[in-house]
């Protein structure tokens, strides 16, 4: 008969064999573990599902909604923007810059989306400097995988560990406890780069195909000239009226694209709808069709006075007003209908301002012209109606969006508040004040009352598939220290140091840890070597922490494969990297880390 240990081991070979192999995919494989281990008869299957409540899976999935109001409200775009001007073409202060900002940025949000945030502004920074793309991706890596040893958030293997000490009655590590380990090794990492850059990208990475942007559409639908801004002076007889009894467009050949509106802290731009009631000191930003209207004398009977327009039709406000190319499909309602019959600003929230028949743009006012099948109408509205087009397919079809769509966030002004809702988490957390994963919920439950995000992107933004993966591996851990596995590896561990010193224990700790992390998900890692580790302390009648924390710190050191995590798989394409790359690279830098780990972790969490 098969012993239970034998059975488990059976079952963590195969997983380990699908993760590396690919197929099925992590979270499916991390399923098929939940479902088989309770058929061994070692652990029930409540036990199985116990990932489900517990309270760190809930702080990751928070943190993910955290990172993307971050996203939303740009402020990880403005820390690039500050990156561009501050580096210029310097390749050295790209270099440091970059890995700072990315490792301090990621240390409160998904490493994964800091790499994928700025993957766009690292190749333009590339193109800018003339500059390989992959002389940048790979630091840009590299510094995102360290960001996880620089908070207890930073990264999910981090809260793994941090939950497997508290599971066997520990006190868990502070939010600040990795930083003293993290810096140094950053800093390392910097220094590194320097030097080895120059064996990455002998080449340019391969052209990406370039998107229209917004001066192309100006041309394409001469728009250029039809733009202007017109200030209400304090007397002026529109302010009061409602646009919809208004009827600039019928009277004056005017569509209002936005309009500009001055708060108590800041000037903001709205969209315009029947409803608008205009005030004294509105901006109107117009679009007039041709057609033999005279806007001098419209501004001069309605006290209206013409201001400068900077960028051409408007391009400088691309945060606020998108732009979009939709196609009328055969199987629409609209066809033979006109844009103003269809009423479809108040349907869409946006405004048609070109039309084409063909490949030719319609002259003149477009807002009259019966449409036909294929004909391509030019949008422009808030991003979030242009964005709402993609989910409808029967009356028209998004076709096609600008390049400037890429940076366009939705939440811009509201950055201060994600920034201060961020600091008020973090706040929480070090003081202790409520558990880690109530102080993330109410960050969250304050974004959403800021509007830094709303509910569907607050859904969007949870990777399930990393929550699924450490749920389903969780259970591994009761499984093997049930049936003695853990007690078996930790005394392989020792018989193989014999008497040696703590240390090398620990250097052997991380060495294991990193190599596993090869092949599997560093999560998976952790969930696996975190109670071999705890084991390996209480043989040698040490303090666990120093043990725990090398196994937090070896999983983010997966540096050199690219597989080995999801931010080194980001950047193979744009870095133009081969597999031997990172194996060039990351080995050598992985066995610095090491050093670096096991040299430091006794001085701060002593045995």
């Amino acid at each position: 008969m098969v012993s239970p240990l034998a059975m488990v081991l059976m079952l963590l070979a195969a997983a380990v064999v699908m993760f590396a192999w690919g197929r099925p995919r992590m979270d499916v494989v991390a399923v098929m573990m939940m479902v088989a281990l309770p058929a061994t008869g070692v652990i029930s299957m409540s036990e199985a599902l116990v990932g489900l409540s517990d309270p760190n899976i809930v702080l990751i999935a928070a943190l993910f909604v955290i990172g993307e109001a971050l996203v939303r409200t740009g402020v990880a775009q403005r820390l690039g923007d500050w990156l561009t001007a501050r580096a210029g073409a310097s390749e050295v202060k790209l270099i440091f810059l970059l890995m700072v900002i990315v490792a301090g940025v990621g240390s409160f949000m998904s490493s994964t989306g800091v790499v994928a945030i700025f993957i766009p502004i690292v190749l333009r920074i590339a193109r800018k400097a003339s500059l390989p793309a992959g002389r940048l991706m790979m630091p840009l890596s590299i510094a995102a995988l360290i960001s996880g040893m620089m908070t207890l958030v930073a990264t999910a293997p981090n809260l793994v560990v941090h939950s497997e000490l508290m599971r066997q009655g520990h006190e868990g590590f502070g939010f600040f406890a990795f930083t003293p380990f993290g810096v140094p090794v950053l800093v390392l990492a910097i220094l590194y780069m320097m030097l080895a850059r120059r064996f990455l990208a002998p080449g340019p990475a391969p052209a990406l195909p370039e998107r229209a942007a917004l001066a192309n559409w100006v041309d394409d639908y001469d728009l250029a000239g039809r733009e202007h801004r017109l200030w209400l002076r304090p007397g002026s007889p529109l302010a009061g009226k409602r646009l919809d009894a208004l009827d600039l467009r019928a009277s004056a050949g005017i569509n209002i694209v936005a309009i500009e509106r001055g708060s108590r802290y800041r000037r903001q731009l709205i969209h315009p709808r029947a409803e608008t009631v205009l005030e004294p000191g509105d901006t109107l930003l117009i679009d007039q069709r041709a057609g033999g209207y005279d806007l001098d004398a419209f501004a001069q009977a309605n006290d209206l006075a013409a201001l400068p327009v900077s960028g051409r039709w408007f391009t400088d406000t691309a945060q606020e007003i998108g732009m979009a190319q939709v196609i009328v499909p055969p199987s629409s309602r609209l066809i033979g209908q006109t844009v103003m019959g269809a009423r479809f600003r108040s349907v869409h929230d946006l405004s048609v301002i070109g039309l084409k028949h063909g490949t030719k743009p319609v002259p003149g006012g477009v807002l009259d012209e019966p449409l036909r099948a294929g004909d391509t109408l030019l949008t422009v509205g808030p991003w979030r109606a242009i964005r709402k087009l993609a989910d409808q397919r029967r009356d028209l079809v998004l076709l096609d969006l600008p390049a400037e769509s890429d940076e366009a966030v939705p939440a811009r002004h509201r950055a201060p508040l994600a920034v201060g809702v961020l600091a008020l988490v973090v706040v929480l957390m070090v003081w202790g004040v409520v558990p880690n994963v109530q102080a993330a919920l109410f960050g969250c439950l304050l974004l959403g009352l800021f509007r830094c995000i709303d509910t569907a992107g607050a859904y969007k933004s949870i990777h399930w598939q990393s929550l699924i993966l450490i749920v389903g591996m969780m259970p591994f851990s009761l499984a093997l220290q049930r049936t003695g596995g853990v007690d078996l590896a930790a005394q392989g561990l020792l018989d193989l140091m014999g008497d040696a010193n703590p240390r090398l224990v620990l250097a052997a700790v991380f060495a294991v840890t990193a190599g596993l992390s090869l092949f599997i998900s560093n999560t998976a890692t952790a969930v696996l070597m975190a109670p071999v580790a705890l084991a390996l302390a209480a043989a040698l009648g040490a303090s666990p922490y120093p043990f725990a924390m090398t196994v937090a710190l070896a999983a983010s050191a997966a540096f050199m494969t690219p597989v080995a995590s999801p931010v080194n798989t980001l950047v193979v394409g744009p870095g133009n990297y081969r597999f031997v790359d990172f194996l060039r690279i990351g080995a050598p830098f992985t066995a610095i880390c090491g050093a670096a780990v096991v040299g430091l972790v006794p001085l701060v969490l002593p045995f």
